[in-house]
């Protein structure tokens, strides 16, 4: 694809691009930081370079085996297609997470965000980190019920979230539905003209993105 198009290339993959936003609208030099697994190749150093001039913070594994994962995204009149190889962002292991250097970094957050994949891959990676939030009063995000008693915040799709629901006997809407503290509480939609929307790439990260970094210093939900 890369040697047919004109391909623009971002440091992407769904927590990823959350982190990226939050980078973005925090505006705070190296307020964020990433640790994911890549290979030794090309997409390596291409993933590197685009999320240091994102300023992004970012510590990766590099696996000897497999290819650095890639999403190619064909967007046509506002709509996207994608297809994903996620080769070494399966392959991350808890023993780069241990290193000193990575693990200052987990001891130095206030807010971790981890998304659901991530339980197929290195769930071991997951407890410490969201033991160390637990313990340190910091928050901690993710979205799979087997880490549900070390949760802030549960993200999901509208499909997610209505199966969630349904399981537990609740109802979805069409505006943000917040649970915080065993209260309910609906944020209506600002709906956006379609002839400003660019794309629906990455909407759902963005969103994500978006509330991290306004839940920096607050645990308030206005």
């Amino acid at each position: 694809m890369a040697s047919k198009y004109n391909v623009e290339y971002i440091a992407g993959g769904a927590t990823k691009n959350s982190i990226r936003v939050a980078q973005w609208m925090l505006q705070i030099p190296g307020a964020t930081s990433y640790i994911g697994c890549i290979g030794k190749d090309k997409f390596g150093e291409v993933m590197k370079k685009h999320s240091k001039l994102a300023g992004v913070n970012v510590h990766y594994c590099e696996d000897e085996s497999e290819p650095t994962g890639t999403c190619a995204v064909c967007v046509v009149g506002g709509e996207r297609s994608l297809v994903a190889n996620l080769s070494a962002a399966n392959c991350y292991k808890s023993e780069h997470l241990k290193r000193p250097e990575n693990w200052a970094l987990v001891e130095k957050a206030k807010y971790y965000y981890i998304a659901g994949f991530f339980l197929t891959v290195s769930p071991e990676s997951i407890q410490p980190v969201a033991e160390h939030a637990a313990a340190n009063n910091k928050f901690f995000k993710d979205a799979q019920v087997k880490a549900l008693p070390y949760m802030d915040f549960v993200f999901g799709t509208e499909t997610e979230a209505r199966i969630f629901s349904r399981v537990h006997g609740w109802e979805g809407a069409d505006p943000v539905v917040v649970a915080d503290d065993g209260k309910i509480k609906l944020f209506p939609v600002i709906l956006l003209p379609k002839e400003k929307l660019v794309d629906t790439n990455g909407e759902g990260d963005a969103f994500v993105g978006g509330f991290l970094s306004r839940s920096v210093g607050s645990r308030e939900i206005h």
